[in-house]
């Protein structure tokens, strides 16, 4: 069994699920991919946003959450930085 995610792991998450709905996604849909509480969801959802990883707007009358281009230029980044640690074992 794995133990708890990372701080940045758990972000990464966050990020990959909505990339994987096509950018943006539903608060709840985020919530349950991400597997977070309502109040965990709440914290980094307003970090990711102060760090314009994501932004929320507003989309056929609900609310939801995108990735911005530095959200984007994020998980590249990171997938880069884990094939690098892989392959040095880290």
């Amino acid at each position: 069994m794995a133990g708890k995610r990372t701080r940045s792991q758990l972000l990464h998450d966050m990020l990959c699920a909505i990339r994987d709905k096509g950018g943006q996604i539903k608060p709840t849909h985020l919530l349950y991919k991400a597997n977070l509480s309502h109040q965990a969801l709440r914290k980094y959802v307003s970090e990711l946003t102060v760090q314009g990883l994501i932004e929320e707007r507003a989309h056929g009358g609900n609310r939801v959450y995108a990735l911005t281009d530095r959200g984007y230029y994020f998980l590249e980044e990171y997938r880069k930085f884990t094939e690098f640690a892989d392959a040095f074992g880290i």
